[in-house]
């Protein structure tokens, strides 16, 4: 298809400014074909940027190296462009929408010179569902031509949906690397130096811009740009919500299903959930997405979920048969690695994998030849795969998903779940006493910072607010009133009681030996058969100051785990509960100053008075 051809005359307008401003070579509009995802892959593997993995081992698939410098979502390079600052909030970096389009211009002018303009019209969720959104990604790069394939619905069939006045959001992106008369890239991963990186976002006019990234979430801007930070001001202003949430489906022995939405921040094995394969005997847990969940009221009064990725892009170290078996089962195939280490049988390797990489030798993420590890561990600094390597895979082939991950009406959710990794103070799980209460406790997740991370905060908590602290796109005070609109709206309408019930869970509290005392894994559905009865007001459970807990015996205890461990998880420390309190008050909630609603200044002090007895 050419320009001329599209039936949309603001999306036609807005290819051809781009084009003016980046004077790419050609245009290309992208029809979402499986020769055209293969045509892109060729690209890059004639480009020396892809390496085609071993086809008995890894069939269809290929491992990219990017540049050390692009290996990350870059937070501080990322703009919320408000016309208030106070509109961003304190939690996001704010510029002023005018002055940042006029230093991007000035970077995107020429910055396709010597590449192809792509344009990708992508649907986040089914196509036609009435929960979906269009995008149209305008990019330079094969490489998220292809992983865009993967993560979201592309092509013909949703320019069909848009129509000829149809809304989508405009995503604009080049790496910033033009190339001269005959240069090509010849295997040096194309960005631009990371002064130059801008991921910005514009919630008043819909609009995201990026440029100097191939990586990620910077590239693939239907993920965490649109599917969280624009689509959270769009929940916000149609009344609807845009989380950074997996979706279970869980059936229990009966035969009974029920669907529950997770939020945890990162390092809190929110994939690993996404993914769980149940050790309680007769209960299944399936995937209906792992990342993103885009929620609505149904006409029965129920918030009813749908998953807008049509992909995984998974973190690849610490993946293993143990962690997350059919994330493994997954990627054996038609998936595409970034950073990655290479065997020398031409399969990938990274730390954690669960074995020794095969032979004598291994190609780690930067392209050096190192000797092949003889288990799954690296020294720190040391690793073959970069700490955040990745994995992009389609949703299709992961051997638990839900038959229902694709009902553009959606899946009904039953309970909200939200976590952190503490050590200390919140128990394995509690629930909420209300709704209110419910969004006080997203309000404060977080989890404590460990040696690992940052040196001269170790044993702080880190709070993440319903895990999208990165990705809320607007003030995070008005978020928490969002939230607690919705509760209203479902309260006005005489839905209260079709509310998703909402817990706090802590795989991650510890011992005095500093050991785990909760194993995790497929042992968390012993958790979630509690919070399965809990929803429909069963499951043995006692009233605390902080909330709902199971009572003793209510969660069968796992192999290795004494009913003194079992007392301890669900223990109420009132007096670390005092100090989380106080944490609360002092250094979280004045944030965000005259934003912060009312009603959760009433829960905490509702709880301090708990506390007291």
């Amino acid at each position: 298809m050419k320009i001329d051809e599209l039936k949309h005359a603001g999306l036609k307008r807005w290819i051809e400014e781009a084009k003016t401003l980046m004077t790419p070579d050609s245009v290309e509009i992208c029809d979402g074909s499986a020769a055209e995802y293969d045509r892109m892959i060729k690209i890059t593997v004639d480009a020396k940027l892809a390496t085609v993995l071993n086809e008995s081992k890894r069939p269809g698939s290929v491992l990219f190296r990017s540049d050390p410098s692009d290996v990350a979502r870059v937070e501080d390079r990322t703009y919320i462009a408000s016309k208030n600052k106070e509109d961003a909030g304190p939690t996001n970096n704010w510029m002023d929408p005018a002055e940042l389009k006029q230093k991007m211009r000035a970077l995107y002018k020429g910055s396709m010179r010597g590449r192809v303009m792509y344009v990708i019209p992508f649907s986040m969720g089914q196509i036609g569902s009435n929960i979906a959104k269009i995008g149209v990604e305008i990019t330079d790069s094969p490489y998220v031509v292809a992983n865009m394939h993967i993560m979201a619905r592309v092509g013909t069939k949703v320019l069909d949906v848009l129509g000829a006045d149809g809304f989508f959001v405009p995503c604009l992106h080049s790496v910033g690397k033009p190339l001269a008369p005959g240069e090509t890239d010849n295997g040096k991963w194309p960005c631009a130096p990371m002064a130059d990186k801008y991921i910005s976002h514009f919630p008043e006019t819909r609009e995201i811009w990026s440029y100097g990234s191939g990586y990620g979430g910077n590239a693939l801007l239907g993920k965490k740009c649109l599917a969280l930070r624009i689509a959270s001001v769009l929940a916000r202003d149609e009344g609807w919500l845009a989380e950074h949430m997996l979706i279970l489906k869980i059936t229990n022995p009966e035969g009974e299903v029920k669907y529950i939405a997770g939020a945890f921040p990162s390092a809190c094995g929110k994939t690993n959930l996404a993914m769980l394969i149940p050790t309680l005997p007769g209960w299944k847990v399936e995937t209906v997405g792992d990342d993103i969940a885009w929620m609505k009221f149904g006409k029965d009064g129920r918030l009813y979920a749908i998953n807008p990725e049509a992909g995984f892009f998974g973190v690849a170290p610490g993946t293993n048969d143990e962690s997350n078996h059919n994330a493994m089962e997954t990627i054996k195939k038609n998936t595409i690695f970034t950073n990655c280490g290479l065997t020398e049988d031409g399969d990938i390797w990274w730390e954690q994998i669960g074995y020794g990489a095969p032979g004598k030798e291994i190609i780690d993420w930067k392209g050096v030849k190192r000797p092949a590890p003889k288990t799954d561990k690296s020294p720190k600094g040391e690793e073959i795969a970069h700490p955040n390597a990745r994995f992009t895979a389609p949703a299709k082939q992961c051997p638990c998903i839900a038959k229902e991950w694709e009902d553009p009406a959606g899946v009904p959710i039953s309970a909200f779940l939200f976590g952190g990794r503490r050590p200390k103070t919140i128990p394995l799980v509690n629930q909420s006493k209300s709704w209110i209460h419910g969004v006080f406790m997203g309000s404060i997740v977080g989890s404590e910072v460990t040696a690992a991370v940052i040196s001269d905060q170790v044993g702080q908590v880190r709070r993440d607010p319903f895990a999208m602290l990165p990705f809320c796109g607007y003030n995070m005070g008005d978020y928490f009133k969002h939230w607690i609109k919705i509760g209203k709206t479902a309260e006005e309408k005489g839905w209260a009681d079709k509310l998703p019930k909402i817990f706090f869970v802590n795989w991650f509290r510890k011992n005095e030996q500093d050991k785990f005392i909760w194993p995790g894994y497929g042992e968390n559905s012993r958790v979630l058969a509690w919070i399965f009865d809990r929803c429909d007001g069963k499951g043995k459970s006692l009233e605390t100051p902080i909330g709902t807990l199971p009572a003793a015996g209510a969660i069968e205890r796992p192999a290795g785990v004494s009913e003194q461990d079992m007392a301890e998880l669900l223990r109420v420390d009132i007096d670390g509960w005092k100090k989380e309190i106080e944490d609360v008050r002092k250094n979280h909630y004045p944030k965000f100053g005259s934003h912060l609603p009312d009603e959760l200044k009433s829960e905490l002090e509702a709880i301090e008075k708990r506390l007291e007895g």
